[in-house]
């Protein structure tokens, strides 16, 4: 696998930037989805979007033998986002299922407990993987997007050799797999005055809604000071999710520690120029198990990895989902015995 960014796209955060607005969404404008709600243990829901591949059949409905590839978003993201529909499109070229579980608050209606989503809820990601295994009849294929791969990365490690059971292998793209460098990252320089405005843009109004459905929950001004990620989680994620503080949160659900526990096949993706995730946080070869490949190119940016179209200066970004399905398709049927491991291109640092 191997990636070169355009040479007139320079930059982490131009390679971020353009590929979120700019890049062309190719066949994405005909995708279909089919809205499936379950209901949570705790009496609350999840809103999954299935791709409808058949129009005269409601999608979750649909033939299950083949592959399902399920998708987990990043931070306020849904499956409108600019990956998810690359990942739908790849999908639907390989006659596969696609579903987008949304995290809770992120489907486009606030969810009823007095919780939200965090980066290391690798409870709620069983949950929802166990349900797909019991509806869908073909193998499973996960792939976690930022914020969804480290949860992604730290479900696998919490359940080590049963997770083989459940998924045939899994992928994370642009995680910070170290929360807390990835978070003081976005509290500094151009991180601060860029992106971490637009998280909070949604986040806070939603925590606000949040506090209305649940008076007390928190301190409201405590919440409308924050500035930063740090902030937010202090008053809102940290303290909802057990967690006492920003620090403890951070660190107890980072994947980073416990990627030595994972038992199946694994691709860790992360661009070295990622603006929200510093390299020399990533995992090296020492980190992580044998079963995981660390794929580690010098360009891409934050979810980008934009590719030259017909038409310049046209970007597309189906040449990350390219890879990272071609993959996890190499682990179908593959023997589970544990591989030599793997890291592809130098790492920076």
């Amino acid at each position: 696998m191997a990636y070169q960014a355009p040479w007139w796209l320079p930059g982490g955060n131009m390679q971020t930037i353009w590929a979120s607005l700019r890049s062309q969404r190719l066949d994405a404008g005909d995708l279909r989805w089919q809205r499936e709600r379950w209901q949570t243990p705790d009496q609350d829901f999840v809103d999954v979007d299935w791709l409808q591949t058949d129009p005269a059949m409601p999608a979750p409905a649909q033939p299950s033998s083949a592959p399902l590839l399920v998708l987990f978003h990043g931070l306020e993201g849904s499956s409108a986002s600019h990956y998810a529909q690359a990942f739908a499109c790849l999908a639907r070229q390989r006659n596969w299922r696609f579903a987008v579980p949304h995290f809770r608050g992120c489907s486009g209606e606030m969810n009823l407990a007095p919780r939200a989503y965090h980066s290391g809820d690798h409870q709620e990601l069983d949950w929802i993987l166990q349900r797909f295994k019991t509806q869908h009849g073909g193998p499973l294929l996960v792939v976690g997007i930022s914020l969804g791969g480290n949860a992604l990365m730290r479900w696998a490690a919490e359940h080590g050799q049963q997770a083989r059971r459940t998924v045939a292998a899994i992928a994370s793209v642009c995680s910070p797999l170290d929360l807390t460098a990835g978070g003081h990252a976005m509290g500094r320089g151009f991180n601060r005055w860029s992106y971490t405005p637009m998280f909070l843009k949604t986040m806070v109004p939603k925590a606000m809604a949040k506090l209305a459905q649940h008076p007390g929950l928190f301190d409201r001004h405590a919440l409308l000071r924050a500035r930063n990620l740090w902030d937010f989680d202090n008053v809102f994620t940290a303290p909802l999710h057990g967690f006492g503080d920003t620090d403890t949160y951070w660190r107890q659900a980072s994947a980073k520690p416990l990627m030595q526990g994972i038992a199946l096949p694994a691709l860790a993706l992360n661009a070295l120029n990622d603006p929200f995730v510093p390299a020399w946080s990533l995992p090296g070869p020492a980190d992580v198990s044998a079963y995981v490949t660390l794929w580690q190119p010098p360009q891409g940016g934050h979810v980008g990895f934009p590719a030259p179209a017909r038409r310049w200066p046209a970007t597309h970004v189906l040449a990350m989902p390219a890879a990272v399905s071609e993959f996890l398709a190499q682990h179908l049927h593959k023997p589970r015995s544990a591989p030599e491991p793997t890291i592809l291109l130098p790492r920076a640092r």
